[in-house]
């Protein structure tokens, strides 16, 4: 787990190698045990080191192939590397570290890009061909770790972070205005735009090869693996469906407690960080677990549930954890607002605080700290979400319906007034079809409830789960500390993925019924979160944890600012958004959003993620615009 950075001269003009060392500088939280530079002409690849796996000097990076041609900057860990070493061995590689770095190095060069196809686990690299004079850059399948570049002129840097990018120099920060309508609709990127003009972030499963001597911008990303949601064929057994699940969940924790350093794991008080939690005690005694709870004197309604502190404390009892807490209270926010700002670059989904505080937390004892991301996304923990759009007349009328939730933060109908003070710059820009774009593909026959639902996990774990990688991996980098993600395990990803619909959602045939029979309000619990999601992964967890734990409804990782806006943090969100002269208002106009915010501060609407995200940008505008 490190950083990477480089600049790539498509002209062969030399890169300064005291430049190079501004860009990793600028990372320098990402990998605070060792730094490298290599610079060939007009090529630089810089690294930042956080050693988790053979902690010798001989994991330095960049690191080079035997005969000097290749040369590779790397961040993430490939947790297949043992079995991978032990093939490329046979066909005569030898290897002079225990790192998954070379290994990663080592099958590049024997199979190129095809590599890619067989690594499990989390990476963005840079790979330098001196022979070819090409450079590769690539992320994962699922974009765990963050990969961002930009096109300008004769050069394309690249970097961990968009921090580094901008250390080049080559690089001005500007408002991507476009990105800004994006963002404002859907509180998420679902382009590889970002918040910064001419920066974009790698898609997940893709690479990029850039020749010296060809032009940059003409170069588009190759994707490489993509999701595939589809209906087996055939009669099915959900008791050997149960078993095989089991088996692979098993085995996706114990793959990636292979670390050379101390584990522990994040503690929710869900299941999904409970289970994950449960197989990791097994093999590692008295792991130390980690949660994060609220102060709830000031909440009320729904929040009065978001401290999970006394189920993550039962289970920590269960599993014999070393468990640690840490309570927010309002203001903690405000806190650490600017710092988060800078760390995150970009805000993407929910209210991410609290997940900075939790890894500011684990990182006070360990370097590397399991996580349950990626079980709602696979298994179906938002029913509220696809039984929205379970009857449809044909697939654009799907994404009619799912667009429509998916507006998050300001309603098409509100948009021109909001933007108003950059209308030009953003008219060409229609939501509707940066959604639709998310599914470059599709089904060619849609008849089922059930090819439906497959296509909404698609779109989620292709834009929703994808936003919660890259925020995770910037909240735990900024404190040095790995995060892992063991249901994103190559294997269990793809049985997940042919698991049945009707084994993830229990009232799926209800919910059609009602649709068909359009009785009006009758629909409205099941728009709601149950537990009604999950079945099977929650059958399986059965024999991991309590079952308490297995049945509860879904409960996401939320702080009470709901209440704490309009209540302790009213004046915080005064002063941001209406005193003095708002940054977001060069871009937004003031009183069509302080009309918004005041229908949440008189509690007319709940408007907490649209609160959330005005101070973020706010923070944004005064960190990164000059």
């Amino acid at each position: 787990m490190c950083g990477i950075a480089g600049l790539f001269h498509i002209d062969s003009a030399p890169v300064s190698s005291v430049i190079l060392k501004k860009m990793t500088d600028a990372i320098a939280h990402r990998g605070p045990d060792g730094e490298g530079q290599f610079v060939d002409g007009g090529v630089g690849l810089g690294h930042r080191r956080l050693s988790i796996i053979d902690l010798s000097s001989a994991g330095h990076q960049p690191m080079a192939s035997e005969d000097g041609r290749y040369v590779i900057a790397y961040n993430g860990e490939v947790y297949n590397f043992n079995e991978l070493r032990i093939e490329l061995e046979a066909v005569g590689h030898r290897f002079h570290s225990r790192t998954d770095s070379e290994v990663v190095l080592k099958a590049l060069v024997a199979w190129g890009s095809k590599a890619l196809q067989r690594f499990n686990g989390m990476f963005a690299l840079a790979l330098w061909d001196k022979h070819e004079r090409k450079l590769l850059l690539a992320r994962d399948r699922y974009g765990i770790k963050p990969l961002y570049y930009a096109c300008i002129g004769s050069s394309i840097v690249f970097g961990s972070e968009v921090k580094a990018i901008l250390a080049s120099g080559e690089c001005q920060a500007r408002m991507n205005k476009g990105g800004l309508l994006e963002y404002m609709t859907f509180q998420n990127f679902f382009t590889d735009q970002t918040l910064f003009e001419d920066v974009r972030l790698l898609p997940s499963g893709s690479c990029l090869e850039i020749h010296q001597g060809r032009s940059p911008c003409a170069v588009k990303p190759t994707e490489y693996w993509d999701y595939s949601f589809v209906e087996p064929e055939g009669e099915v057994d959900e008791r050997e469906y149960i078993e095989e699940l089991d088996r692979l969940f098993v085995q996706a924790v114990s793959r990636q407690l292979v670390s050379d350093v101390e584990v522990g794991a994040y503690l929710s008080g869900g299941i999904d960080s409970g289970s994950v939690t449960a197989v990791a005690a097994r093999q590692l005694p008295y792991i130390k677990s980690f949660t994060c709870g609220f102060d709830l004197n000031s909440a009320s309604g729904v929040e009065l549930g978001f401290d999970e502190r006394s189920t993550a404390e039962y289970m920590s009892y269960v599993f014999k954890t070393e468990h640690y807490e840490m309570v927010l209270k309002a203001g903690d926010m405000e806190r650490i607002m600017p710092n988060l700002a800078w760390h995150i670059e970009e805000p993407r989904v929910g209210q991410s605080y609290p997940n900075y505080y939790a890894a500011q937390l684990a990182s006070k004892f360990v370097k590397v700290v399991l996580s349950g991301a990626g079980g709602d996304e696979l298994f179906g923990g938002y029913p509220w979400r696809y039984y929205r759009a379970v009857v449809n007349d044909d697939f654009e009328h799907y994404v009619d319906k799912y667009y429509g939730f998916w507006q998050r933060l300001i309603p098409n109908a509100d948009i021109t007034r909001v933007f108003a003070p950059i209308a030009k710059d953003v008219s060409n820009v229609w939501t509707r079809d940066i959604f639709r774009g998310v599914f470059h593909k599709h089904a060619s026959s849609l008849t089922r409830p059930e090819d439906y639902i497959n296509h909404s996990l698609y779109f989620e774990a292709k834009t929703f789960l994808h936003a919660l990688l890259v925020v995770e991996d910037k909240l735990s980098m900024a404190h040095s500390l790995e995060t892992r993600v063991p249901f994103l395990d190559n294997d269990l990803v793809d049985f997940a993925m042919r698991i049945p619909v009707r084994m993830k959602l229990g009232n799926l045939g209800e919910v059609v019924r009602i649709n068909e029979n359009e009785p009006g309000s009758k629909t409205a619990k099941y728009f709601q979160n149950t537990k009604d999601g999950k079945l099977i992964l929650r059958k399986v967890m059965e024999r991991h944890i309590p079952g308490t734990i297995s049945e509860r409804e879904k409960q996401g990782f939320s702080a009470p600012d709901a209440s704490w806006f309009k209540g302790e943090s009213i004046d915080y969100v005064k002063r941001e958004l209406y005193s003095g002269h708002p940054r977001i208002y060069e871009f937004l106009d003031a009183a069509s959003i302080q009309e918004l915010v005041n229908d949440h501060l008189e509690g007319r609407e709940n408007r907490r993620l649209l609160i959330w995200s005005l101070i973020n940008l706010e923070k944004w505008c005064r960190r990164f615009l000059v």
